[in-house]
């Protein structure tokens, strides 16, 4: 009897854990299901509506996806999307990689007040930064004022203004903003790499360059991949930078999928396109999520 005892307690016991777990699980799941797959799943139904935003809306099928991957003006914010990548990801990285490598090792006085100015703008809203950037960019900026120094005659180049310069000039400014945070990443990287590692290397007669290559590089392979996520994430769903300095312009040279889907939906009119460029969105940047992840696994093993 008192086996059977003590299994109907310790069944009692279960229930009674997983019904504590349930409890205190609900009100997040509440809130994570209103606030986000709520909200995902509206716009996965409404992209396949053709709908204004105002009226009822009619059933469109695929039309609207179609419409998106046909439409040379929505196809070319994709492509600049991923110009966007090696602004926001690629040369913070490779920027990154030196300056934490040689903050993290360095001794000098005031490294620390230099960190924090890496950093500085990670803490400043885009929308700020932003503004700042289109003043320096202006024909009578500060960058022009600068290159004139250098170049003969006044330099009055509309940086935002001009075809083949205002994607780069918005990149750049992705740039500035995501070394700082690449730098932090991976400098608390660094730090976790054994001293003595450096030191076997140097006795080898290892320079710098090579300590680099063999021995930082493969112990930050975490937080690269962390660095990666974050910032290529970053550059597929940027906005307020794009509508703040260029709204998509001059024509339509500087614009991307997140910035389309506010002007499909709040200035075009279509909703349902808006949606579709929306999901579409989504599921790039799920993918591109998931196989950093899948690789960040196989590192582990």
């Amino acid at each position: 009897m008192s086996r059977v005892a003590e299994k109907v307690s310790s069944q009692s016991q279960k229930r009674g854990r997983t019904v504590a777990a349930i409890a205190l699980m609900a009100l997040p799941l509440l809130v994570y299901g209103l606030f986000m797959l709520y909200p995902i799943g509206r716009a996965i139904v409404l992209s396949f509506y053709e709908w204004d935003g105002l009226g009822t809306g009619t059933w469109a099928g695929l039309d609207n996806y179609r419409a998106t991957f046909s439409d040379p003006r929505l196809v070319g914010a994709f492509g600049h999307a991923l110009v966007l990548i090696i602004f926001y990801a690629v040369i913070p990285l490779a920027i990154g990689l030196v300056l934490a490598s040689l903050l993290a090792r360095s001794k000098v006085r005031g490294i620390g007040f230099f960190r924090t100015v890496v950093f500085m703008p990670q803490v400043i809203a885009m929308v700020v930064l932003a503004i700042t950037w289109r003043q320096i960019y202006r024909p009578n900026g500060l960058l022009n004022s600068f290159l004139s120094w250098f170049v003969p005659g006044d330099v009055n180049t509309a940086w935002l203004g001009n075809y083949s310069t205002a994607l780069v000039a918005v990149g750049l400014i992705g740039t500035w903003v995501s070394t700082g945070l690449v730098t932090v990443l991976l400098m608390s990287g660094i730090a976790g790499i054994p001293r003595d590692q450096y030191e076997a290397a140097m006795l080898d007669g290892a320079g710098w360059f090579r300590q680099f290559w063999y021995i930082t590089i493969p112990g930050v392979r975490a937080e690269i991949l962390v660095s990666l996520t974050l910032t290529i994430i970053a550059a597929l769903k940027t906005f307020d930078l794009v509508y703040m300095t260029t709204s998509g312009g001059p024509g339509t040279s500087t614009t991307v999928p997140s910035y389309e889907v506010y002007n499909q939906a709040f200035r075009l009119g279509s909703v349902g396109t808006a949606s579709s460029l929306a999901v579409i969105l989504t599921l790039v940047i799920f993918a591109i999520n998931l196989t950093l992840n899948l690789l960040g696994e196989r590192e582990k093993k």
